[in-house]
């Protein structure tokens, strides 16, 4: 690892209690920030309603407004995940709603680039939809260095992942893919405990200016390009504890393995590019049947560059 890196470690690496909320309350007051929490939900019914009452019991009270929204957004569920997260107290919006004039593509990515169209806060914290046994730590956590900090722009949530009952065996695409990817070309991100977890931070005004993959790429995506814009220092992480969500099955992840080499390939070279195509095996009556799948390589433009958000900045 490098010295650099190691030394960020020390000035970066912070856990969940090292900040007491009342601390993070006094520190936004303070600096007057807003904090914009979104949900990117699809087929969530299970989950996202106690995730929502969590963080509207928690922490957005008379006596504890540390969130200000709270937005889940919905990317097409076909069960009752909307109106669950809306009886829970969440506002939720629709995908396709959003910036009609640009056709919808389907990806998580797509859906946290809309979501800045329709939060307001000056520090947006995105929560997946599928966590089992949520704590408002993963809120608190992972906002309360952008809260404390001026100079921290970005922060990455890390914990462990049990595997069903086998613990930390989960993340396997970050172990194989995404972990020696950063090692071998971004060895300033080597230093990151989660760098594809869904729970992380970022001020607004960095947002804005990124550029996101509409698909499972949009995590190293992101974190790759916050690095280059904004500097190692800029960057953190948080020890939140245990992550427990849903987990997908071999060829789901080898689907996001390949958009999340794309991603990568993108970023090294705008020349030469791979064919954006996976083909798995799948046994049939006749033997393997080949399945092939178009791997994410979709992007979208960072939001200033599109004239409903400026517009909407300005007024």
């Amino acid at each position: 690892m490098l010295d650099e890196v190691e030394r960020w470690l020390t000035r970066r690496s912070w856990s969940v209690s090292d900040r007491s909320l009342d601390e993070l309350l006094a520190a936004k007051a303070r600096h007057g920030n807003r904090v914009s929490v979104v949900l990117p939900a699809l087929d969530e019914e299970e989950t996202v309603g106690e995730i929502v009452a969590t963080i509207r019991r928690e922490l957005m009270t008379r006596a504890v407004p540390l969130v200000d929204e709270l937005v889940v957004v919905d990317s097409g569920s076909s069960d009752r995940t909307a109106a669950v997260a809306a009886a829970a107290g969440a506002r939720v919006v629709h995908r396709d709603t959003i910036l009609p004039r640009i056709p919808a593509l389907p990806g998580k990515g797509e859906v946290l680039w809309r979501s800045l169209l329709v939060t307001s806060g000056d520090i947006v914290c995105f929560i997946d939809a599928d966590l089992r046994e949520f704590s408002a730590d993963f809120v608190t956590g992972i906002v309360g260095p952008l809260l404390t900090e001026p100079d921290v722009q970005f922060v990455k949530g890390m914990y462990d992942r049990p595997l069903g009952e086998a613990t930390g065996q989960g993340g396997r695409v970050t172990e194989l893919v995404a972990r020696p990817l950063l090692n071998l070309h971004w060895p300033l991100l080597a230093g990151f405990v989660q760098p594809l977890g869904g729970e992380y931070a970022a001020r607004r005004s960095l947002l804005e200016r990124l550029p996101f993959p509409v698909g499972y790429g949009v995590e190293l995506g992101l974190l790759v390009d916050a690095l280059h814009t904004v500097g190692l220092d800029a960057l953190a992480q948080v020890d939140i504890g245990v992550r427990k969500h849903r987990h997908q099955d071999g060829r789901a992840l080898g689907r996001m393995a390949a958009a999340i080499y794309r991603t990568a390939q993108l970023r090294l070279a705008r020349g030469h590019l791979v064919r954006p195509r996976l083909t798995q095996f799948e046994r049939g009556a006749d033997g393997f049947e080949p399945l092939t799948h178009s791997v994410d390589t979709e992007e979208r433009p960072p939001m200033e560059d599109i004239v409903e958000y400026t517009t909407r900045r300005v007024a």
